[in-house]
């Protein structure tokens, strides 16, 4: 069944994702109307992305981009995960020649989590699942008001 979203996707649409060696959170967003939305988990196989459904996405979506949240210590520096990170935006780029802008995402699924436990009450399960689409939401959407089409030159514009 084909998301009623995707015949809105323009050149402004971009994927924002919230990596992690067991699952990824994957959002949604355009930058003409600077809002993203989550979009789903994927569940990663034997700690490596689950490329086939991710590829899927990206024909489905068409983004003009993708943006990845970054986490790194409190003091800036790397933290065990910021290099898996990295390599994920660098193979991202790599294998669907897409820009891949990097947003930092301190406390992004922290403050997931706490938005949801402030709305609902859910069991472990649920928010096993939505937490880091939300994550992602929240790093795409930060992404998006710092980097909307008329303050940032580098993004491409519809014109």
């Amino acid at each position: 069944m084909r998301d009623p979203l995707l015949s809105k996707a323009h050149a402004d649409t971009y994927l924002g994702f919230d990596f992690g060696t067991k699952k990824i959170g994957v959002a949604v967003g355009q930058t003409t109307t600077s809002t993203a939305s989550s979009l789903q988990t994927i569940r990663s196989i034997n700690q490596r992305p689950d490329w086939e459904t991710i590829r899927t996405l990206i024909n489905e979506w068409q983004p003009a981009g993708l943006v990845v949240g970054i986490s790194r210590q409190a003091d800036g520096s790397d933290n065990a995960v910021t290099l898996r990170m990295l390599k994920f935006c660098r193979q991202l780029e790599g294998r669907y020649q897409l820009p891949v802008y990097q947003q930092d995402e301190t406390l992004s699924t922290f403050e997931a989590k706490q938005m949801l436990f402030d709305e609902v009450s859910l069991t472990a399960t649920r928010l096993w699942k939505v937490q880091d689409q939300l994550a992602a939401q929240l790093i795409l959407q930060t992404w998006l008001n710092n980097h909307t089409t008329q303050n940032d030159p580098e993004l491409p514009t519809n014109s």
